[in-house]
């Protein structure tokens, strides 16, 4: 698994070095399979449960899973990118918001309150605490930042298959669900919107978006439970915010 997360990670720096305007997401995701290809792994979403795209590309008030296609970014849009690849039979799948050039001052704190929550999620991915420690710390990072958690969607176990048991939610009480133990792989992945936690399927039947229009960010990371702590096995959280080197 950490060979599968490498080449999520490397998938993740290039599409960073590619979000900017004028760029499609048809584009990226085209770019983003080439490289994961010449990488030696497979695109995990390409073909599950008959997903058209390698990735997944999701505009400002789109949470998840928007279809790469001829829209081309913009000045100041807010893209979220969800990237999996498989190598020898072991998954890895981790996701990013980058932002498009300069973007508004509600868009980048959505971002950075996003990628904390999923940084003090991590910090609880440890053994001997239970599951919803994590949805817990991500819950109350979010809501005490005025955003609201999309509870309808979830994190997850990974490894032979893209998504195993556990379910990983983003709210909850903490001390509930199974304990953890050293050799859980797991994906967490908060989705945090600006407005109501409510979100839609478009009649694509797989881009999901706010029900009230405003903007959405989502952060995720592969993560290895192991008695030395969590080990994250997808790279750094790029954001594309002032000042960050994708080198």
């Amino acid at each position: 698994m950490r060979k599968a997360g490498a080449i999520v990670a490397a998938a993740h720096d290039l599409a960073a070095r590619l979000v900017r305007s004028g760029v499609s997401t048809q584009e990226l995701d085209l770019a983003i399979e080439d490289h994961i290809l010449s990488l030696g792994g497979s695109p995990s979403f390409k073909g599950y449960l008959d997903y058209p795209a390698s990735s997944c590309i999701s505009v400002n008030e789109e949470v998840v899973h928007g279809i790469p296609g001829p829209r081309q970014l913009q000045e100041g849009d807010i893209v979220g990118v969800d990237i999996g690849a498989i190598w020898q039979g072991y998954h890895g799948d981790a996701a990013r918001t980058f932002a498009v050039g300069q973007v508004s001052e509600e868009a980048r704190r959505l971002m950075q309150v996003t990628r904390q929550a999923l940084l003090l999620g991590i910090e609880q991915a440890r053994v001997g605490n239970r599951l919803s420690d994590i949805s817990h710390a991500i819950q109350t990072h979010a809501e005490t930042a005025g955003y609201s958690v999309v509870r309808s969607l979830v994190g997850h176990g990974i490894g032979q298959q893209l998504h195993e048991k556990p379910q990983v939610p983003n709210y909850g009480p903490p001390g509930r669900g199974p304990r953890l133990r050293a050799g859980m792989v797991l994906a967490l992945e908060p989705m945090l919107n600006v407005g109501a936690p409510e979100v839609y399927t478009k009649t694509d039947r797989w881009t999901i978006v706010t029900l009230d229009g405003q903007l959405s960010a989502h952060y995720e990371q592969t993560v290895a439970i192991t008695d030395d702590g969590p080990l994250v096995l997808t790279g750094p959280l790029h954001t594309g915010l002032d000042g960050e080197s994708f080198a």
